[in-house]
């Protein structure tokens, strides 16, 4: 049986419980899901415009009053803003579906092969060592090299988010390469962070965290699949991740990753599926969106761009997106599929690594981070940067989104023939 016929019958189980078995009982057919999908990359976008016409209305003040709203238990160092509740917690939800759907590929999908998996992990690299080498060109003379770091982020939610809405008979190949480039690049940027950016890492709230995340594995390799046990280790690794200092959705692709991507002998689909098809409603529905708005609210105005156009640093965040990013991934996936001849995907083109080289571009969320940690937040280089950081990510949100459309096109010319 083929993996979309997989994943059709798999689409056509009932949501009875988040970490329930999935019962025989229900209809619902892969359309469905695939819909949800798409709705929950549209939702995404929508959140995205929204903040952003909210953030440069005459109502600016009350969005950002919204988003440094403070809730959440001082007693736990959990009195987090809303914005970055929607940064580290609600984006945990979307890194565990993605980390669950990682482990199905790598397990039985397109990443079992580790030739198949080198390529877009190669590619991330290239895809931040590129980028980071334009900014530091451009900044060579007179500019703040602090910012190296900035443009070789890649937002992940927005990536998939532009893929699903415009990818319709795009091959699942390219979904896999983008989610395995996009992960491994947002675990390298953390670390970065880490290295450069951050003061301290608490390696004892960190073994805890792992820990907390190696129980969680334990449980559903033993099957123990309630939710009133699951959810609340969850959230311990989540907090506990947070607490040592690194990116808490961090938590999140772990716990996705230790989840069993095979089934047993009583099991007609495996475990990493089944809670997948019960998150990514969540995960696309409410978290993502919810994120988009509170995350994208980037306030600008004429003289802001135009100050920023003339600074070094917005030029090489702008260079390093656009166009530092698709050539460093499109040189890193052909270096290793010459030196190691190992082809592309089934059903990948390089018109198609290409496309998704410019849909890595969308920094964003990540890309803010770092700027605010090396320039200081409310400082006139982080406003350049934070102006750059979003121009960047439209225009190859853009670029990105006419490739993969024409990708699409010309893939369901093929399917047709």
């Amino acid at each position: 049986m083929s993996r979309r016929a997989r994943l059709a019958r798999l689409a056509s189980r009932p949501v009875s419980g988040l970490f329930a078995r999935i019962s025989p009982d229900d209809e619902r057919n892969i359309v469905d899901v695939l819909r949800t999908e798409k709705a929950g990359g549209a939702l995404l976008l929508l959140g995205a415009v929204v903040a952003l016409v909210w953030a440069n209305s005459p109502w600016s003040d009350s969005y950002e009053t919204l988003r440094q709203t403070v809730v959440g238990p001082a007693a736990l160092h959990l009195d987090l803003s809303l914005a970055a509740w929607a940064n580290d917690g609600l984006l945990t939800i979307f890194f565990f579906v993605v980390g669950l759907e990682l482990k199905r590929e790598i397990v039985a999908g397109e990443l079992r092969r580790p030739a198949s998996a080198a390529l877009p992990v190669v590619a991330a690299v290239g895809g931040m060592l590129v980028p980071a080498a334009f900014f530091v060109l451009v900044n060579l003379s007179g500019g703040d090299l602090r910012g190296w770091a900035v443009p070789t982020a890649t937002d992940i939610a927005f990536a998939i988010a532009v893929l699903a809405v415009v990818g319709r008979s795009l091959p699942n190949s390219l979904r896999a390469f983008l989610l395995t480039l996009a992960v491994v690049d947002d675990l390298l940027a953390i670390i970065v962070i880490a290295v450069a950016y951050s003061d301290s890492i608490s390696l004892g709230w960190l073994a805890a965290s792992l820990g907390a995340v190696a129980v969680f594995g334990l449980l559903t390799r033993r099957r123990i699949t309630s939710a009133w046990l699951l959810v609340p280790i969850g959230v311990i690794a989540w907090a506990l991740m947070h607490a040592s200092g690194v990116h808490a959705t961090i938590a999140g692709v772990l716990l996705g990753l230790v989840v069993p991507g095979t089934p047993d002998e009583s099991e007609e689909h495996c475990l990493a599926a089944h809670i997948e098809h019960r998150w990514r409603p969540i995960s696309a529905g409410f978290a993502v969106p919810v994120f988009a708005l509170l995350a994208a609210g980037v306030s600008l105005n004429p003289e802001a761009l135009l100050a920023a156009a003339k600074d070094p640093v917005a030029q090489g965040i702008v260079l390093g997106l656009v166009l530092g990013k698709p050539l460093g991934i499109l040189g890193g996936t052909w270096l290793v599929a010459t030196a190691t001849r190992t082809p592309l995907a089934k059903g990948l083109g390089w018109g198609d690594v290409l496309a998704v080289g410019f849909v890595a571009g969308i920094g964003f969320t990540v890309s803010l981070l770092i700027s605010s940690l090396a320039f200081g937040e409310g400082s006139a280089t982080e406003e350049h940067a934070r102006a750059a950081i979003l121009v960047a990510s439209v225009v190859a949100a853009g670029l990105g989104g006419l490739g993969l459309a024409r990708r699409d096109r010309h893939h369901a010319t093929v399917a047709a023939a």
